[in-house]
C-alpha cells in the first residue's frame, strides 16, 4: 500500500511536541526573514545618509550652516550628521563659556561625539542578536523535535508484531521534517548576521574616521576665547578660522 510521505502530509501526522517545535521554527523562521528585509533597507539608508553628509560635510559649506541644518531638523538626518552636531553643540558651548584650556575645549566635544555615536550604533546594531541566535539555537531545536519524534516513532511499534522499513519509515520522516526546518530558519540567519555584521562594521569605521577628521580640525583651530564675546551669539572668528582649515583637506 502506497503511503502518502509529502511534507504537508509528515506535518499534519506529527505528533503534537513534533508539530509544535515546526510552528516555533516556521514563526522564527519568519520573524528572522522579516528582520533580513527591515535590515537590508535600513542598512542602504543608514550608508547612503552618511555618504551625503560626507560629501556635504567636504564640500565647501561652513560649518554654522552645517550645524544650523543638523540642529534644525528638517528632514531625516544621517547618524554622522547627528554626530557632527553633537561634537559642534559641545563645543561651541565651551567657547561661550570662555573654555580657554585647548584640551578641555577638544575632549569635551570628543566625548560628546563619541556619547552619540554610541548611541547610533546601538540603533544600527538593533535585532541583530535576534538573527544571531535563531543561527545557532534553531539546528538544536528543530533536533530535539527530531529526536522526539523518533522515540513516539519507536514507541508506536511496540505492539507491532513485525516491523519493516514500510511500518518505520513515515515516523522517522515526520521526525526529521524538524531538523530541515530547523536547518531552513538557521542557515539564512546565519548568512544574515554575517553579512550585516560586516556591513556595520564599514558604518562604524567610516564614522569613527569622521569623529577624528573633525576632531583634527577642532584641535588646529581651538584658539583661547576673544577676550569679548557678544552675548549669545556664534563666534562668527571661530566659524571661519574653521572653515579655512577645512578646505585644503577637500575630497
Amino acid at each position: 500500500m502506497n503511503q502518502d510521505l509529502s511534507i504537508l502530509h509528515l506535518v499534519l501526522h506529527a505528533s503534537v511536541v513534533v508539530q509544535i517545535v515546526m510552528a516555533i521554527l516556521m514563526l522564527v523562521s519568519l520573524t528572522s526573514w522579516s528582520i533580513i528585509f527591515a535590515k537590508v533597507l535600513g542598512l542602504k539608508r543608514v550608508r547612503q545618509d552618511n555618504d551625503a553628509f560626507d560629501r556635504e560635510f567636504w564640500a565647501g559649506r561652513t560649518l554654522q550652516e552645517l550645524f544650523q541644518d543638523a540642529s534644525s531638523g528638517n528632514g531625516p538626518a544621517s547618524p554622522q550628521e547627528r554626530i557632527f552636531a553633537a561634537g559642534m553643540r559641545e563645543f561651541m558651548k565651551q567657547r561661550e563659556r570662555r573654555v580657554t584650556d585647548v584640551n578641555v575645549l577638544l575632549d569635551g566635544a570628543r566625548r560628546a561625539m563619541r556619547a552619540s555615536y554610541q548611541r547610533e550604533m546601538d540603533v544600527v546594531e538593533s535585532r541583530l542578536d535576534f538573527l544571531g541566535s535563531v543561527g545557532s539555537v534553531s539546528p538544536y531545536i528543530g533536533l530535539f523535535g527530531t529526536v522526539w519524534g523518533i522515540m513516539h516513532a519507536f514507541t508506536g511499534l511496540a505492539n507491532v508484531q513485525q516491523v519493516s522499513l514500510a511500518t518505520v519509515a513515515p515516523g522517522i520522516a515526520e521526525a526529521l521534517v524538524a531538523t530541515a526546518i530547523g536547518l531552513f530558519a538557521a542557515i539564512p540567519a546565519v548568512l544574515a548576521y554575517n553579512r550585516f555584521a560586516r556591513d556595520i562594521d564599514r558604518i562604524a569605521i567610516q564614522m569613527e574616521s569622521f569623529i577624528e577628521e573633525f576632531s583634527n580640525i577642532l584641535a588646529r583651530n581651538a584658539a583661547p576665547a576673544a577676550p569679548a564675546m557678544p552675548a549669545g551669539g556664534a563666534d562668527a572668528g571661530l566659524q571661519a578660522a574653521l572653515q579655512a582649515a577645512r578646505q585644503p583637506q577637500g575630497r
